[in-house]
């Protein structure tokens, strides 16, 4: 595969992870939200788009930190399918989709046991469909670490991993240096929104005991770092020691050598989220494993073309790449 080329005047790394953000027009689908309820008496919301074929091909896709099924890249990329005439569906993390889950937990980067759930519905929904997925950043390491632990047993004839913060914790350090400080402070805010809607939530239908849990971890004030966030919320609420185990436990790097699906990985060097050093090597691969990588791109960017007729890469290479 040819190495990506960034539009002109979209070479900096902040430009290609900003620019869809800001100035691109979403397309607009038509799709049907299905709404999943968990053993734990939690939901998720997925929403579908493509034919009702029930032996099309059908992909789930997973979204970044803070994004939802309505992010730029998974509309995009839904649109796609459609037009090969795949199947797709987006999943919302929980908390994600318009409203506060109803749990004092959320999501994080190690929600694996939320994609078995969500795969084994998928199975028993389309029975005679074959099964894909794409993750982004957070929803790819997310995804990896499933492919890891599930082995030969994943439910997928294959995976994509897009903009994959491979290790959690150099990712933190990453991402509280420099511009990219920028980034880190609009997810510190966003964060503590969702943690402050969902107390809202409590207080407003009287579940106490969970308003109680939320409250006793401490304040929305005074966190700066993804280490101060995860320290305070992440980790105890979703049963790891500290933030430190919670990175250890969480990162894909350490799942890779135990993916037996067909997976391709998507990064750049130049992600302003991710060491270059953080990225795997070879030997560190299964070989059912594709690395993909360029020198330019930023974090879930890759937009090539022109400024005014952008092309987006991903959207072209991840269905060429699932349609082998």
């Amino acid at each position: 595969m040819p190495a990506f080329q960034p539009a002109r005047y979209l070479s900096n790394p902040h430009l290609q992870t900003l620019w869809a953000s800001f100035c691109r027009t979403p397309p607009q689908l038509q799709r049907q939200r299905e709404r999943l309820w968990l053993e734990d008496g939690d939901f998720l919301d997925m929403d579908w788009h493509g034919p009702h074929d029930a032996e099309a091909p059908l992909v789930l896709l997973l979204h970044g930190l803070t994004g939802s099924s309505s992010s730029h890249y998974i509309l995009g990329l839904q649109q796609q399918l459609a037009q090969r005439n795949w199947a797709s569906v987006a999943l919302n993390w929980r908390g994600c989709s318009g409203e506060p889950n109803l749990l004092p937990r959320g999501y994080h980067s190690g929600v694996s046991e939320d994609v078995l759930h969500v795969i084994r519905h998928l199975q028993a929904k389309r029975p005679l469909a074959p099964l894909y997925a794409v993750g982004y950043s957070l929803g790819g390491n997310v995804l990896l670490k499933y492919l890891g632990e599930q082995g030969a047993d994943s439910g997928l004839q294959g995976a994509v991993a897009v903009s994959v913060p491979f290790r959690l914790d150099e990712c933190a350090q990453r991402i509280d240096q420099g511009f990219s400080k920028i980034y880190q402070a609009h997810f510190m805010k966003e964060l503590t929104a969702y943690v402050r809607d969902k107390q809202q939530l409590f207080a407003r239908i009287g579940q106490n005991d969970h308003l109680l849990a939320l409250q006793q971890l401490g304040p929305l004030t005074g966190m700066r770092t993804f280490w101060d966030f995860d320290g305070r919320f992440t980790a105890p609420l979703h049963g790891y020691a500290d933030a430190a185990d919670y990175y250890r436990r969480a990162s894909s790097r350490f799942f890779l050598r135990r993916i037996e699906t067909p997976t391709l990985l998507i990064q750049s060097e130049d992600d302003p989220f991710v060491f270059r050093h953080s990225l795997p090597q070879a030997d560190e691969l299964a070989p059912c494993i594709e690395f993909e990588r360029h020198a330019r791109g930023g974090h879930v960017g890759f937009i090539g073309g022109s400024l005014k007729q952008p092309e987006y890469y991903l959207e072209k290479r991840i269905p060429e790449w699932l349609t082998r």
